[in-house]
Order: C-alpha cells, then sequence, then structure tokens
C-alpha cells in the first residue's frame, strides 16, 4: 500500500476507459485522489464518443478542444489540494501556459504524463501537446520507443519511462458464461478491435481457410468483403459496470486473436495482457515484447506469418487440454508477474515520488 499521497488526477474517467481503472487502482493502492475528467461522458455502447464537426475540425488543425474546461479548472483545483502528483493522461487538450500554472501552484508536485497511444504519431498529438511536453517531470508511455532519444525526448521530454500495458483485477478475470451468452458473444476464433486494413485480409485469410471467425469493434463498416464463414458484428463489445460483455466475448471464444497495429507501431496492445487475464487463449502476432510477456507455447502462442496463422489455429482448435493448460498458465503469468493496473501504478508512482525527494 501507498502512504496516501495526495494525487490530482485527470483523464477520461468513462467506464470503459483505462483511465477509470486506473482511478478504482489508485484507490484500492490506498492514495487520496481528486479527479477530472477531461472527457465527456457518454457512449457507453461504442467504448468511444460522437465528436462533434467543430471538435473534428480542430483536431485536423491540430487543436484538441477543451470540451470539459480543464485548464480553467485545474489549477485551481492544484491549489486547493496541493498533491504530491498531478497525472494527466494524454493531455492534448492541456496547454502549456496550464503546466506553468501548475508549478507555480505546486512547486513541489510532481507533473506526471500518461499516455497509451504512440505519442510521436503526429496523428496521435496536439501542438499543445508537443509544446507542453518539456513542462512534465516524467513522460510515462506503453509505447517502448518513444522513450528512444530521437523520439519525445527530441521534442522536450525530459524523462520519458516505458510501463508495460496491464488488466484491470475488476474486470479481466475468467467470467462463467451461460449457454445464451456464449451463443451471442462466442465462436471458435475471435477478434475483438478496432478495423485496419491489414487485420481484414488475416481475418478473411482465416475464412477462407475454413474457420468460423468472429469479429466485434468501431470502423467495419469499412470493411467490404464477405464470407459465410466470416461475421462481422461491426459493434464495439464494452464492459461495462452492469455487464462484462468484452470480458464475455474473450470467455465464450476458442481462440482469441491478438493483432498488431501497424498504424501504431504495436509490440503489445491492451489485448496482449487482457486476454490472458481473462483466462482466454491468445493466438497473437509475434513481437519481442509480446514473447517477453508470456511464453511462446507455454503462457500465450506467436504467428509470424499467414500460413502459421492458419497452421497454429488449426492445430489449437482440435487440442482443448492444450489451449486450456496454455490459457491457464497466460492467466497466472499475469497475476505473479504485476500485470495488472495496481501493480503498474505502484512502479510509475514510486518512480514520481522518488525523483520527487
Amino acid at each position: 500500500m501507498l502512504d496516501q499521497p495526495r494525487i490530482l488526477f485527470v483523464a477520461d474517467l468513462n467506464v470503459y476507459a483505462k483511465g477509470h481503472a486506473r482511478l478504482r487502482a489508485l484507490g484500492r493502492l490506498g492514495a487520496e485522489v481528486t479527479a477530472i475528467t477531461h472527457t465527456a461522458i457518454g457512449g457507453d455502447d461504442k467504448g468511444h464518443l460522437d465528436f462533434s464537426l467543430a471538435f473534428r475540425l480542430a483536431w485536423k488543425l491540430g487543436i484538441h478542444l477543451d470540451t470539459e474546461g480543464v485548464n480553467a479548472r485545474l489549477p485551481d483545483a492544484a491549489r486547493d489540494l496541493q498533491p504530491a502528483i498531478i497525472w494527466i493522461e494524454k493531455g492534448n487538450m492541456i496547454r502549456p501556459a496550464t503546466l506553468r500554472q501548475l508549478r507555480e501552484a505546486c512547486p513541489n508536485a510532481m507533473i506526471c504524463a500518461y499516455s497509451e497511444d504512440d505519442m510521436f504519431n503526429t496523428l496521435n498529438r496536439t501542438r499543445a501537446f508537443t509544446k507542453g511536453l518539456a513542462g512534465y517531470d516524467i513522460v510515462f508511455t506503453t509505447k517502448s520507443y518513444n522513450a528512444n532519444a530521437d523520439e519525445l525526448p527530441a521534442l522536450g521530454a525530459r524523462r520519458c519511462i516505458m510501463v508495460d500495458k496491464a488488466f484491470d483485477p475488476e474486470q479481466h478475470f475468467p467470467v462463467d458464461c451461460s449457454d445464451e451468452e456464449r451463443a451471442a458473444y462466442g465462436g471458435d476464433v475471435g477478434f475483438i478491435g478496432t478495423y485496419a486494413v491489414e487485420r481484414g485480409t488475416d481475418l478473411l485469410h482465416l475464412a477462407n481457410a475454413g474457420f468460423f471467425v468472429r469479429v466485434w469493434g468501431n470502423g467495419w463498416e469499412a470493411f467490404s468483403e464477405t464470407h459465410p464463414n466470416l461475421v462481422i458484428e461491426r459493434r464495439a463489445l464494452v464492459n461495462t459496470d452492469d455487464d462484462l460483455r468484452y470480458s464475455k466475448g474473450i470467455a465464450a471464444t476458442r481462440i482469441n486473436i491478438g493483432f498488431l497495429r501497424k498504424a501504431n507501431r504495436d509490440l503489445q496492445t491492451d489485448r496482449s495482457i487482457e486476454i490472458p487475464a481473462c483466462g482466454g487463449f491468445m493466438l497473437a502476432e509475434h513481437s519481442d515484447e509480446h514473447a517477453r510477456l508470456f511464453a511462446d507455447g507455454k503462457e500465450a502462442v506467436y504467428y509470424r506469418d499467414h500460413d502459421e496463422l492458419v497452421e497454429k489455429t488449426r492445430y489449437y482448435l482440435s487440442r482443448k487440454d492444450e489451449r486450456q493448460a496454455i490459457a491457464a498458465a497466460g492467466r497466472q503469468r499475469c497475476l505473479d508477474s504485476g500485470y495488472s493496473h495496481d501493480d503498474r501504478l505502484k512502479f510509475m508512482l514510486s518512480q514520481a515520488l522518488d525523483t520527487r525527494r
């Protein structure tokens, strides 16, 4: 447990958002937290908001509209709370002037940035974020290459620390599915995630090889291919406080595909940890980070090309006992190796607090 540090926490606090999961984890760790959402509450059915035309146009210009008035609220909140840590998740709307005000209001506080996206990619960051990077004491990222000297440090980040992805122990665990839920969410091979061209190609390849494939996620209306073995649900599976649909989808699927998104230069994703944490069998694209997180053939299974994807899908579909043993070992690895949000936050907060001392 932590010694109840005061934290001013700024993030997307929608129930489906990872920021909400980390906020709960801070509570379990014993931190005293004042939380401010930088994103409007809504979009539970999709796992995201439908942004206005004005918002989307501003984004194309490199501006994230501050719809929740965070820049005006933060300095006063910091002055009142006098936190040890000011934690800002993907602060694309936070202005450099606001960071200077925070430094004046709380000269002893550690100002930390955190993002799970590739923030060196100009598609993911705003001009305000880039100009404000030097205003953070520590920048935490789940993209290892972002910590390289020629990436975020070259843009002004003073200290950049990589952390792996995580699971939420309140959501990502082996859930019991009814027969009706297995029929509603499951299948032989499944993928839960946003559309990308290469993902559609790989899933169609599996369907052509004779496997029944089920896909959940946003953006799949852009996928025009059809196949009798390929079911595109064209809607997200999102966990809420009332219904763990995402976790049920993993539990109800014999083989869960773990794609890496090429546009994000992914070496691991949220699903890389969440599928094993849910007790699901994961067949994922090989990467050095995947191989470090889970032992190939023991705690997860990896493929390197289309042929290996088909070969390993065929092999493990016919071997239930092996699938279940690997899935159980992957779940245990999550628990034994500290892959939860709680454990990740312990590490990050210790880095911040040790620096502050």
